[in-house]
């Protein structure tokens, strides 16, 4: 009987594996997968200030092609649940509609891949020229720290060989077929304090207000804008995500004011670069700022950068990016668009190991009360797996 992606997503949802837990998700994958003939290791990892994460490699299969499909169980809060029209862990499926946290993000496209492969596996054998492996982590949705990154090193110290990768992401904003998404952003973080001097709102002459010095700062970070895209990348964009001074007195002038911000930026940049053009604008701002109030010196600032393992890049493969279109058209009818817009996604570390592209469901639920997929959809995406993996080890 071929495999039912509908009923492998319900049992999925309804393990509760928020992160960091594993809720019993790879627990279940493993009992998918393991009578298929699949060698199923579930490692954890740590790290000092972050929690444990498990995870789970499964492979089947010999040969010089080797497509892995990469994802993750773990899922964000459900919020309220009095919010929710049907339970978030309960597997609900109402008028056509599987409901549940990581229906879409990305349950939803594991159980879709698990059956279009289990099925392939069924009537092909174990010796069909190729290997076929799950990478699947429950440390996407947190710090991604013990998730894919040592997953993928685990994975090669024992030999493991990645010819291609396909990443279950919802990738589609409207319908099924919509979108591959063939690169991504990178992303930074940081943060400006400028340091002023505390005082009586009554005796400004006795403080000096760094307040003052803020929207001169915002304005040099935001304008002109970092750059125009190009034919591969929508343009970069910084935003300022949040002003805090610490102080909730209305009669007492702050100590200092920190600017946060993150910037999506395209390959134009490098995380180098970047850095020092934000560098110069900050100073550019606080500069300003300085001639605007006639001040003797400019008022104390620094500037500081979190680290980043996000950097933007660029899959190039035609057998990769041209089979995996082929293979949505042929079932959508629709020829998907090749895209490298939105955040970041665990293929920024897979793309160190092999070429890897990102196709999965519909996304405009995830993260949301309510998150759904339609069953169709599922039922549709494990057609198109399947269409894949038959040409794709077809040689």
């Amino acid at each position: 009987m071929p495999h039912d992606p509908v009923s492998i997503a319900r049992d999925l949802l309804m393990c509760p594996s928020v992160t960091p837990e594993e809720g019993g998700a790879l627990a279940f994958i493993e009992g998918l997968l393991k009578p298929a003939g699949f060698a199923v290791d579930r490692p954890v990892f740590t790290e000092d200030g972050t929690p444990d994460i498990e995870n789970l490699f499964a492979g089947l299969g010999a040969g010089n092609r080797h497509l892995c499909f990469a994802g993750h169980t773990d899922v964000v809060p459900p919020g309220p649940l009095d919010k929710w029209s049907h339970g978030p862990f309960a597997g609900d499926i109402v008028d056509g509609l599987l409901y549940g946290r990581g229906a879409v993000d990305m349950k939803g496209g594991i159980a879709a891949f698990a059956a279009a492969a289990l099925d392939f596996i069924a009537d092909k054998g174990p010796s069909f020229g190729g290997r076929i492996s799950f990478l699947i982590t429950g440390d996407e949705e947190g710090p991604s720290i013990n998730g894919t990154v040592k997953l993928l090193e685990w994975a090669v110290a024992r030999g493991e060989r990645f010819s291609h990768c396909i990443v279950g992401e919802p990738t589609n904003p409207n319908a099924l077929g919509d979108m591959v998404k063939v690169g991504r952003r990178g992303s930074l973080s940081g943060l400006v304090t400028v340091k002023g001097t505390q005082g009586h709102v009554a005796y400004p002459h006795l403080a000096d207000n760094p307040l003052r010095v803020a929207p001169s700062v915002m304005a040099a970070l935001m304008d002109p804008p970092l750059d125009a895209g190009n034919e591969r990348f929508q343009p970069s964009n910084l935003e300022v995500t949040s002003v805090e001074t610490g102080n909730r007195a209305t009669n007492v002038i702050p100590a200092e004011v920190r600017l946060a911000f993150n910037v999506r930026f395209n390959d134009i940049w490098t995380v180098e670069t970047l850095e020092a053009e934000i560098a110069a604008r900050v100073k550019r701002g606080v500069e300003a700022s300085t001639l605007r109030e006639g001040r003797d010196k400019p008022m104390a600032y620094a500037l500081a950068f979190e680290p980043t393992n996000a950097v933007s890049f660029l899959t190039h493969d035609a057998m990769l990016i041209g089979g995996l279109a082929d293979a949505v058209e042929a079932v959508t009818g629709k020829r998907p668009e090749l895209s490298t817009t939105g955040g970041t996604s665990d293929a920024r570390f897979i793309k160190n190991y092999c070429p890897v592209v990102e196709f999965g469901l519909v996304g405009q639920t995830m993260h949301k009360i309510d998150e759904c997929v339609a069953v169709e959809d599922l039922q549709r995406l494990k057609v198109i797996y399947r269409t894949f993996l038959d040409r794709y080890f077809a040689d």
